[in-house]
């Protein structure tokens, strides 16, 4: 008698801890879905950060000049784009642009500091990150339709800011991580893995100072390095301009003028 007056209360205790840990187990599961986000959750909160995706999408051309500075080297750089899929970049140093551009199906580009003041075709790895740029909304927007793949990989820390951290493996091959600040949305880091003939090239960018322009969140700051690098060069911009006249020919190869022979002495 004594020995079952010593386990009665352990057996009355196993079958409430029976019958609350199902209950405490489906707790635990629904707080954790109620928190936590999807991929797609967050894209969309990092859109509406921006000003959402009416307004983005209602910028049919931009036009962005900076300043580029990497210890005492300095030049100027402009970006244009025009939907759909028309970019045009110039990097100018005393005078002199080298210029990128593509208009929706071929790649060129005026290389003057080489000796070629004629236009020429991109190769396949150098026109890759220009079909990128050329895409105005930037690659997280619409991703799926763009060919790409998003997962959330969980949350990282950019200069001791709390950020998710989304990997886009993109339909060129590329992969992209983007830190998104996890207050404000905005990206504050992207990483970007690309592989130009045939060797694995690593670059950061770090993104501050947002300013609204007509409604819309830009960064102002961006310092750029090869990952794991110290030295970071530094891009400020000067002046981003929205729906400004661009004609499709801005953005198309110059046709080469044929050389004009002079005509033999005498005649």
């Amino acid at each position: 008698m004594k020995i079952e007056l010593r386990l009665a209360p352990f057996v009355e205790f196993s079958r409430v801890i029976r019958f609350f840990l199902p209950l405490l187990a489906a707790m635990a599961f629904f707080s954790i879905a109620a928190n936590a986000q999807t991929v797609d959750e967050v894209i969309a909160k990092n859109i509406q950060a921006k000003g959402g995706a009416d307004k983005l999408k209602s910028v049919r051309s931009l036009r962005t000049t900076t300043k580029f500075s990497q210890g005492s080297f300095r030049a100027d750089f402009r970006q244009e784009n025009k939907r759909a899929d028309k970019v045009r970049e110039e990097f100018i140093i005393q005078g002199l642009a080298q210029v990128q551009a593509y208009d929706g199906k071929t790649g060129w580009q005026i290389s003057p500091f080489g000796g070629r003041k004629d236009p020429e075709l991109l190769s396949q790895d150098d026109l890759k990150s220009l079909v990128v740029d050329a895409d105005i909304d930037g690659p997280l927007m619409d991703y799926k339709e763009k060919g790409h793949k998003a997962e959330l990989v969980g949350h990282d820390s950019v200069e001791g800011t709390d950020c998710f951290k989304i990997k886009l493996s993109m339909k060129n091959g590329d992969v992209r991580y983007y830190y998104l600040d996890a207050d404000s949305f905005l990206e504050l880091k992207l990483e970007i893995q690309t592989t130009i003939r045939g060797a694995l090239q690593e670059n950061e960018l770090y993104y501050g100072d947002y300013e609204q322009v007509n409604g819309i969140y830009y960064p102002f700051a961006v310092e750029q390095a090869q990952k794991g690098s110290a030295s970071r060069a530094q891009i400020s911009v000067q002046k981003i301009e929205q729906n400004i006249p661009l004609e499709d020919a801005h953005f198309s190869m110059p046709v080469s003028k044929p050389e004009t022979k002079a005509p033999p002495a005498g005649k």
